[in-house]
């Protein structure tokens, strides 16, 4: 019997760890949906297993999407060009009321990770109503995700009230308890849609069930000041009297911050989720990246949902990062390409508390891995590969994609979902919400 099940041949293999290396000649060997062994071109090819040429392309881990809302890519363009509190209050909170229902999150979710699929995410952390049904899609679609519940204390389509939201929460993480590809956390909202003793409560559970916790944080400068008259602190330090800042919250956005707000996060060890097309979209400001990695903060990328981003691209997602890190900070020397990669992917994983297993190609590890086309012309020379990922791709590149070491996208091409099915829910679903969003600005 062999050592290996199949050979994967690339032209490159970022691996990620060691940090900023390029092997070139090197084959990525896999054996029961783990990485096996990282070899030289020509002991490779003289193994006798299935073999796969990936000509053209650099192989890397796939990207971690830490903050996705996936069946809001039903609202794609619904409501474009808006403040953050009017997109919210006048469009999708009331479109949500009329229109949540375990259809609507499934045709949604199947949406998204068709794109999240050809954007290179093969693991994503998402936050929406009907987690159930979005954790099937997941699951059928083959790829890996955390799913933060919500909680929220208002009455929604998933829940009367946060009491009814985390006890169903909780009875889908026992559903889940033993799934090789799927983990359930807490997701309170915010600190302006989730009470302080409701807050307390998630701190609590989750810290006895050592469960994740993301939540919507700092993410504007109203935010912020609203919280102060309400409560008399910042969010942040609200959430630190209560408890619920650690080493597995997930403070995502993190737009309007200062100094104090940065060394309480680093001082809990906790981890940020940017998110920055979605937040340069509704103009809520830039989180400052690399002042977080400075102070040895964990920051890690997410893409919002297609309501406010549009596209579900981790490739465009890192280059905004990189882009807008060094316009924010007034240095080209910025949150540069190896440090976009990183955030993509073992940034990721340490966010979720998985680095021992995702994140980089490294012997041991799953074999969650894309492979990237860098042939094409825009990309040509390609003097330095993590520039020409980071900064030359247009999001449409990936051309391979598995997860535990199963394909799910070959030459460009979904394995595991319907790619004409899908559009055809999503034109009807467009029907229905275009008729409605007409009610809404009459």
């Amino acid at each position: 019997m062999s050592d290996f099940d199949t050979v994967l041949h690339p032209d490159h293999v970022v691996p990620i760890m060691p940090r900023r290396q390029v092997l070139s000649d090197h084959s990525v060997a896999l054996k029961g949906g783990q990485i096996a062994a990282i070899l030289p071109r020509s002991e490779a090819l003289l193994i006798d297993v299935e073999h796969t040429p990936l000509p053209g392309c650099v192989l890397m881990p796939g990207l971690i999407n830490l903050h996705c809302h996936s069946a809001m890519s039903l609202l794609r363009g619904y409501a474009d060009d808006l403040s953050l509190m009017t997109w919210l209050q006048d469009y999708i909170w009331p479109t949500e009321r009329e229109f949540i229902s375990p259809d609507f999150v499934r045709d949604g979710s199947d949406l998204a990770l068709a794109d999240l699929l050809l954007g290179g995410t093969t693991t994503l952390a998402d936050h929406y109503f009907f987690p159930d049904v979005t954790a099937a899609s997941i699951d059928r679609a083959g790829l890996r995700g955390l799913l933060t519940f919500p909680v929220i204390d208002v009455e929604t389509g998933w829940a009367r009230n946060a009491e009814e939201g985390i006890n169903r929460g909780l009875a889908l993480r026992d559903d889940y308890r033993d799934h090789d590809r799927i983990d359930i956390g807490f997701g309170p909202h915010s600190t302006y849609m989730v009470k302080e003793e409701t807050l307390a409560k998630v701190a609590v559970l989750a810290d006895e069930l050592e469960a994740s916790v993301q939540i919507h944080l700092h993410e504007s400068r109203e935010e912020v000041l609203t919280a102060v008259e309400r409560t008399g602190v910042r969010p942040v330090d609200l959430l630190e009297r209560l408890g619920l800042l650690g080493p597995r919250t997930q403070c995502v956005h993190m737009t309007a911050i200062g100094e104090q707000d940065m060394e309480t996060v680093a001082k809990y060890g906790a981890h940020v989720v940017h998110c920055p097309r979605s937040n340069l979209k509704l103009g809520v400001g830039i989180c400052p990246v690399q002042r977080l990695l400075d102070l040895g903060i964990n920051v890690a990328l997410g893409t919002d949902g297609a309501a406010s981003s549009n596209r579900l691209s981790m490739l465009a997602e890192m280059q905004t990062a990189s882009l807008i890190g060094k316009t924010q900070h007034g240095d080209p020397t910025a949150v540069d390409a190896w440090t976009a990669l990183e955030m993509a992917t073992l940034a990721g994983a340490r966010a979720l508390g998985k680095e021992d297993t995702l994140g980089s190609i490294e012997p041991g590890k799953v074999a969650d891995l894309i492979a990237i086309n860098v042939s094409a012309l825009p990309l040509s020379p390609n003097h330095n590969l993590a520039s020409s990922l980071v900064y030359a791709t247009s999001g449409q590149e990936v051309s391979w994609s598995w997860v535990a070491g199963k394909p799910l996208l070959q030459d460009g091409r979904l394995l595991t979902l319907d790619y004409t099915d899908l559009m055809t829910r999503a034109e009807r679903w467009s029907q229905q919400l275009g008729a409605f969003r007409k009610t809404l600005e009459s």
